[in-house]
């Protein structure tokens, strides 16, 4: 078979015992899911999802063999759909993609056109991926939080939480590129010089968070968050955000479970927003991607990034579980193995 004729992917499979294997294998083409759009897949990211799903954590998968990878970038290869064309540059967020569909840990893909948005003619599909779920997320947190009344020049102060993740790296470098005053939390301590390189003005550790306030309400002192741990560190965020102030939601890397009270909902009329990046509808999808285009310092973008090849993620999976990678994993699906 030619390169044109199969493509090569990271491979899920699940033995007798329920355990998760992991593999590096060739594939026909018609071994693709179903879509009307196929893509060159040029690159992916590694996200805290796909380390879970590598790693057989929390069924995410339910069907095997499976190809994982949330988000992807490359060239139409081929298209049914009037809106692609062969050549066209394309980026994919979320529909569950690399969960119930085969994803971007893969030299090809193939999806249903309205999964897609085009790539904005100010990145390349590396600088996509560069920004990837995470970024796109984070975008999507600061467009919910400004659509709540957030601007530069609201009182206080924009808290990110764990913020030398993907999605915290790159909403700091955004916020303070657009003029906020963003302070970061953080669980190390050898990320601080990172993080105010990056626009915070100062970084806290996580520990002044997990311990909520003696009470139902902490002092006013947050004017938005952007929390992707969850667990006590957003009931503690909660507590001491402003009056009529918002928290965007991102990610439970601490757990699901909301140990708070309704006090601050009821005293100080905040809001908690959930931030769905699965399911987005295209046209919020696209005005996403156009300020990500033109609002993402690609020169910070670049400091936080690290490239890799598909057999670099089983290790690396187990390092962004174990909290060890900080800023943007890209993986080029298209490097010889």
């Amino acid at each position: 078979m030619t390169d044109e004729e199969h493509f090569t992917a990271i491979v899920l499979e699940e033995d007798n015992e329920s355990n998760v294997e992991f593999g590096i294998k060739t594939f026909p083409n018609e071994r693709l899911p179903e879509g009307d759009v196929t893509v060159n897949v040029e690159y992916s990211t590694l996200n805290y999802k796909d380390g879970m799903i590598v790693k057989g954590i929390g069924r995410l998968v339910r069907k095997y063999p499976h190809v994982p990878g949330i988000d992807f970038s490359g060239t139409v290869k081929s298209s049914d759909s009037k809106e692609y064309k062969p050549g066209d540059k394309v980026v994919l967020n979320g529909w569950r993609v690399g969960e119930t569909h085969w994803g971007g840990f893969s030299s090809r893909a193939r999806v249903k056109s309205e999964w897609l948005v085009p790539v904005p003619d100010e990145l390349s599909t590396k600088q996509c991926m560069a920004i990837g779920t995470a970024g796109y997320t984070a975008m999507l947190s600061i467009m919910a939080l400004e659509d709540h009344g957030l601007t530069p020049i609201t009182e206080g102060e924009v808290l990110v939480t764990g913020a030398a993740g993907g999605v915290g790296s790159i909403a700091i470098s955004i916020l303070s590129n657009l003029g906020y005053r963003v302070v970061a939390s953080t669980g190390r301590e050898e990320n601080k010089n990172y993080l105010k390189d990056l626009g915070a003005i100062e970084v806290i550790n996580r520990d002044e968070l997990t311990t909520p306030p003696k009470g139902p309400l902490g002092s006013e002192r947050w004017s938005a968050v952007i929390d992707s741990v969850g667990g006590s560190t957003l009931h503690s965020a909660l507590a001491s955000l402003r009056s009529h102030a918002s928290c965007a939601s991102v990610g439970l890397a601490s757990g699901f479970k909301l140990d708070t009270t309704v006090m601050p909902f009821l005293l100080r009329g905040i809001n908690l927003l959930g931030i769905d990046s699965s399911a987005c509808p295209k046209e919020r999808r696209i005005i996403a991607w156009n300020r990500l285009s033109k609002q993402m310092p690609l020169e910070k973008l670049a400091k936080v990034t690290e490239q890799a090849t598909l057999a670099d993620i089983k290790d690396l999976a187990e390092k962004i579980l174990d909290g060890q990678i900080r800023g943007r994993i890209v993986i080029n699906t298209q490097k010889k193995l």
